[in-house]
């Protein structure tokens, strides 16, 4: 595979990495700032909270297929204007988003919204790991996912205030903004890439007959999604089980944003040492937050405590992304966004079947035993994945 056409004198690793975590700021403020505004909403546009939580599918639908069907059309464009486009139609889709006057606009525009969010993060973790050293590659991509947990820290909690104050449609604005700006970051501290003119679609097609791609993936999108199903309906039972009022919601989101703060930090630092192992160690580790999720929901504090600690556990993300670069091959943009897909079909997946349990009355704190379930059966997969990988061969597969 040609080098990439970077030059790494000129630009410095950590202000490009700073651009695009911007643009990971913004598509994590509006993907779980929408999950936390579920009961303002809902409430507008004369919908159910379980109903609602179709609104969150919708965006991780279009994550779903936005992610492969972009990384494989624009092969051979430079990830610089990939890059500015793909924050572009971002911004586009959520204003439209904020002006949404009813339940099936809003499905739409959200849809519409989630097709350049795995595209965007597949393309830019690629660059942002191009410019660092092999061994330092998962803190490369958890840099540019720092983004998106901290907006879970600061804007989502921001986002959810500013839902009770002057309604829940100007979050969708200032996400709107954040995405323009984030091209605009992009298009000064970016470095000119002339892009790859040997790949092709076919090419980037090839990263689907690798097992160990595939298996992967599918460790992302069954084993995340026990954290979608507890903090899509976050908000919810917080009202209705903890009895917290609504002041109080920002804290607990914080706390979750904090967690995968710190998860973003240190744990890469780890995975590039043993990418399967901690991958694993996440998993379990998840599961058990996921569990004790069911019992410290009548506290508020011990409730954020655990969301905290489920928080950690979303660096699942960044260490899988770092996975896929190894089995991959030359299908990298693909494999890339890929990842985002599966985790979306997480978000996706986690929400359906926990709004299933709430709605067949057992409760809004059963997300909790849904997410676990997730997560053991992500580790299931996890560990068929390391199996397979003593038979068959990374290059060969």
């Amino acid at each position: 595979m040609p080098p990439d056409s970077v030059d790494k004198r000129i630009f410095h690793p950590g202000i490009i990495h700073f651009a695009l975590a911007m643009g990971g700021f913004a598509i994590g403020t509006t993907e779980f700032a929408t999950m936390s505004l579920l009961p303002y909403f809902s409430k507008d546009l004369g919908i159910d909270a379980p109903t609602a939580g179709h609104v969150i599918s919708a965006y991780a639908l279009g994550v779903v297929v936005g992610a492969p069907l972009i990384a494989v059309l624009t092969a051979r464009m430079a990830r610089r204007t990939l890059l500015m486009l793909l924050m572009g139609m971002f911004a586009v889709a959520n204003g439209l988003s904020g002006l949404a006057p009813d339940y099936p606009s809003m499905l739409l525009f959200r849809f519409l919204s989630g097709l350049p969010h795995g595209a965007y993060f597949g393309i830019a973790m690629l660059l942002a790991a191009s410019l660092v050293r092999p061994d330092q590659r998962t803190q490369a991509v958890g840099r540019v996912i720092l983004g998106l947990t901290i907006a879970t820290t600061i804007g989502v909690p921001a986002a959810n205030w500013l839902g009770q104050v002057v309604g829940w449609r100007w979050s969708f604005g200032i996400v709107a903004a954040l995405s323009v700006l984030t091209a605009i970051l992009v298009a000064i501290f970016a470095p000119r890439d002339k892009g790859n003119p040997y790949a092709s679609p076919l090419r980037e097609l090839g990263a689907l007959a690798k097992i160990h791609v595939w298996l992967t993936l599918l460790i992302g999108a069954v084993g995340f999604g026990g954290l979608f199903a507890v903090y899509t309906y976050l908000a919810s039972t917080l009202i209705e089980v903890t009895g917290a009022s609504p002041d109080r919601l920002p804290l607990a989101f914080a706390a979750f944003g904090i967690g995968g703060t710190l998860g973003n930090i240190v744990i890469p630092m780890f995975a590039d040492r043993a990418i399967m192992r901690t991958a694993g160690l996440l998993l379990l580790f998840s599961a058990a937050t996921l569990a004790l999720y069911t019992l410290a929901v009548h506290n508020f504090w011990l409730v954020s405590l655990d969301v905290f600690c489920i928080g950690l556990g979303a660096s699942l993300a960044t260490v899988l992304q770092t996975r896929l670069m190894d089995v991959a091959g030359d299908a990298q943009a693909l494999a890339a966004a890929l990842n985002h897909s599966a985790f979306n079909t997480a978000n996706a997946l986690g929400p359906l079947l926990a709004g299933m349990t709430i709605a067949a009355g057992y409760g809004w704190q059963s997300s909790g035993w849904v997410g676990c379930g997730l997560a053991l059966g992500g580790f299931v997969i996890w560990g068929i994945a390391v199996m397979v990988a003593r038979v068959v061969p990374i290059h060969g597969a």
